[in-house]
Formats: C-alpha cells, sequence, structure tokens
C-alpha cells in the first residue's frame, strides 16, 4: 500500500509589538563622546540616533512589554503559549540561563517551554523559522518569538568604528497556525552559516576559550570588536542572494515582493540590497535611522512598525533577511495575514 502524505499546517503571524527604551542618543551627543561627526555617520551609515537601555534594565525588561503587546494584538494570554523563543546575544545572565526562562516566569506563561536562539543579527530570522516548524508539525499551536537586545552593553565607547552604530531594543510576534484554508503564513526560511567568519564580528574574551581576566579587562576584550570592510563586503553580498534564495525555494521572485524588511545596519547595505533584487527603495522599509543596529531586534522592530504605519497589508508579501555575526545569514518568505491592532 501507499505511505499516506502528512500534510503540514502552515504558520502565520497574529500578533505583534515593541519596545524601545525612553533615552535617545543622537549623533551630536556621540561628538562629545569620540572622535567623530553627525555628517561622517550619516554619510556611512544613515544612522540618526539609537536607543540607550537604562542602568536598571535589562533585556528581558525590553522584551517583556513587547510580548505583551503582540499578546494582546492576536487575543491570547500568556497561558495559551505552548512556547517561547527569544533571539539575543545579550542575555540577562551572562552564559545561564536563557532570558527566555526569564520571559516565561514574569509572563506566567505556566504551560510553555522556553529557549533562547543565539545567532546574534540573524537571530530573529532562524527563530521564526523554528517557530514555524513547530506549528506546521504540530507540535506546538502557540509560539510567542522576541528579539530582544541591549548592544550598548557591549560597546567600547571609545571605539568609533562600533559605538555609533548600536542600539537597544525588543521586538515580538505571535506564531500560531493558519485556518485551513487560508493562503498566508510563512511560506519558507533559508538560513546559513560560515564559521571561517567568526573572527570578523565578535566579543573576544569572556568564553570558555578566553575567560576575562584582569588583563584581558584592562585590554577592553569584553567588548564587541568588528572588522568593518569585510563585514561590509559579506553584507551587501549575502542580503540580497539569501532574499533571491528564499523566494525561489517556494517558487516566487523579487517582483512578487510587496515589502522587504532587512536587518537594520546601514542604508548602504539596505541599498544595495534593494538593487539586487530590483526593488524600488518604496518596497523596502528602513528605521535604521532612528535605532540603529539592534541586532536580533532589528528585524522585528522594523516588521512591527512597518504594520504599524499600515505598509504591510492583508495578502501582502513579505521577505525578511537577517545577517550578522558567526557568520550568519538567513531569509524568511511571508504572506500576510489579516493582522488588526
Amino acid at each position: 500500500m501507499p505511505t499516506p502524505t502528512r500534510t503540514l499546517r502552515r504558520a502565520t503571524i497574529t500578533g505583534l509589538g515593541m519596545y524601545v527604551p525612553e533615552r535617545i542618543l543622537t549623533n551630536r551627543e556621540l561628538e562629545t563622546l569620540v572622535e567623530t561627526s553627525d555628517q561622517w555617520i550619516v554619510d556611512r551609515t544613515g544612522i540618526r540616533e539609537r536607543r540607550i537601555a537604562s542602568e536598571d534594565q535589562a533585556t528581558s525588561d525590553l522584551a517583556i512589554p513587547a510580548a505583551q503587546e503582540a499578546l494582546r494584538v492576536a487575543n491570547l494570554s500568556a497561558t495559551d503559549l505552548d512556547l517561547i523563543i527569544v533571539a539575543t546575544c545579550t542575555g540577562d545572565m551572562g552564559s545561564f540561563p536563557a532570558t527566555a526562562a526569564i520571559v516565561q516566569d514574569r509572563l506566567e506563561a505556566k504551560q510553555a517551554a522556553a529557549f533562547d536562539v543565539v545567532a546574534v543579527c540573524s537571530g530573529f530570522v532562524y527563530a521564526l523559522d523554528v517557530a514555524a516548524q513547530y506549528i506546521e508539525t504540530g507540535r506546538y499551536s502557540n509560539v510567542l518569538v522576541i528579539g530582544a537586545e541591549i548592544m550598548s552593553r557591549l560597546l567600547d565607547w571609545t571605539d568609533r568604528n562600533t559605538c555609533v552604530l548600536f542600539g537597544d531594543g525588543a521586538g515580538a510576534v505571535v506564531v500560531q497556525a493558519a485556518e485551513e484554508a487560508a493562503d498566508e503564513g510563512i511560506l519558507g526560511s533559508i538560513l546559513g552559516t560560515d564559521g571561517s567568519g567568526v573572527w570578523l564580528l565578535n566579543v573576544p574574551s569572556g568564553g570558555t576559550r578566553s575567560p576575562l581576566t584582569p588583563d584581558r579587562i584592562a585590554d577592553r576584550q569584553q567588548y564587541m570588536t568588528m572588522r568593518g570592510k569585510e563585514v561590509y563586503r559579506f553584507a551587501v553580498e549575502i542580503m540580497g542572494e539569501a532574499a533571491v534564495q528564499a523566494l525561489g525555494a517556494v517558487g516566487l521572485q523579487p517582483s512578487d515582493v510587496d515589502l522587504f524588511i532587512p536587518h537594520q545596519a546601514n542604508t548602504r547595505i539596505i541599498t544595495a540590497a534593494a538593487k539586487r533584487l530590483d526593488l524600488p527603495m518604496e518596497k523596502v522599509f528602513v528605521n535604521v535611522d532612528r535605532y540603529g543596529n539592534t541586532s536580533a531586534a532589528s528585524v522585528p522592530l522594523a516588521m512591527v512598525e512597518a504594520w504599524k504605519m499600515g505598509k504591510i497589508q492583508p495578502g501582502n508579501l513579505l521577505v525578511t533577511v537577517g545577517f550578522g555575526a558567526g557568520l550568519t545569514w538567513g531569509a524568511n518568505v511571508i504572506r500576510w495575514g489579516n493582522v488588526t491592532p
């Protein structure tokens, strides 16, 4: 007898939320901290300001209000959740436990499993793909995915090459099974890694390979380092290519895209990706000017803002792309459903 085929459910986004800290750090203020200028930063990155967490805020403090808003929009309570995934590289407690566990407890999501995904700036794209697979196989029905970062804690504020680039924030989505006949949801994703690029963007010390010592702290090895030119070249190449691969995997092409939501690292990189996809900039969402690079929070913050601004409508085809340390990259192809505030 023939083996019966198993029909997979499709995962769709039903709720969205975001949170950014109150403090705004402008380029003009950075001019008083390091040798830089507003014009230099804007010309090279497009960034004009970024949000900075207060000293008493941890990553979970940013994640919680974003999660609560997403649950409200999805009309779910925390007790309905089966799983919480937090994409972050700036967890509350360093090595462990997972920040997702802290979020689970604070939300009182007592039925939910919880874990973190560490793919840095690609983290949300990775986590969304993981959530989709849990939904598609029927293992779970209600998954909360959060991208949350306090990148400012990893920055050497004497290094003008990195401290001007990053900011803090959180974005969250609820992922559920689409209605059986619905033509919506996460159509597909691609993920990639090139571990040979580990040394291009990292925090040199603090792990088991190079534990923190007084000498390493004096050398400021607890802060992020980046070989900017190499990372830029990688990003320009991979952003468009990842989108093309993800679209091709589900039988679509760039001309089908209604809105491109890229990782918000640099306007020049975003523009190059749009050119690779032959997309006009009105089909590309950009908010890096106001938030800087928020790592794993970047894509969900952009998605939530675009939705709130009415730039995402039911039936629209979205492509999200992330890239970052690892080196990692990924893209999601999403057919938008009817999500109302």
